[in-house]
């Protein structure tokens, strides 16, 4: 298990970081990436939770959670870490505060689609509780399938 930086903190996104937002994006995936739109309608939306890590004086990372009403699942939709904050547990310490986010909002369960070839990620969510419960075949735009995954988050 990978120690917690003891200098990061989560907050809400804001608007002044979506250069920093996107830069993360550019480092931390190489297609299907969220455009600067996309991220500042996510800052703004009541219905998408939008957190950020902060640690050694740089934003390190960001996670994404869409509420839906009506639904008692939260989606996450994003978790991203800047190379220069990896391995220091802040995408664990923002699966965390998504997930506190989402019970806060009245969900009783966290859903979200990771890449079949991501082995990291898929790490990070089996040892964080969610189990993988179907597969989607082609649903990245490179062709890649989906493994879907969910946890009650109790």
């Amino acid at each position: 298990m990978t120690a917690r930086d003891p200098d990061a903190a989560i907050r809400a996104a804001a608007l002044s970081d979506l250069p920093a937002l996107q830069a993360i994006e550019e480092e931390a995936f190489a297609g299907d990436r969220l455009d600067r739109r996309a991220f500042r309608h996510a800052v703004l939306s009541p219905t998408i939770v939008a957190l950020v890590a902060e640690a050694r004086g740089a934003l390190a990372g960001y996670v994404l959670v869409q509420l839906r009403r009506g639904s008692a699942a939260g989606r996450l939709t994003s978790v991203a870490v800047a190379q220069a904050a990896a391995g220091r547990g802040i995408a664990r310490l923002l699966l965390s505060a998504a997930e506190a986010a989402a019970r806060e909002a009245g969900c009783g369960r966290m859903r979200l689609e990771v890449r079949a070839d991501n082995a990291a990620a898929r790490r990070l969510y089996e040892t964080g509780g969610y189990r993988r419960f179907n597969t989607v075949a082609e649903y990245y735009e490179d062709g890649e399938a989906a493994w879907r995954y969910e946890k009650e988050l109790g």
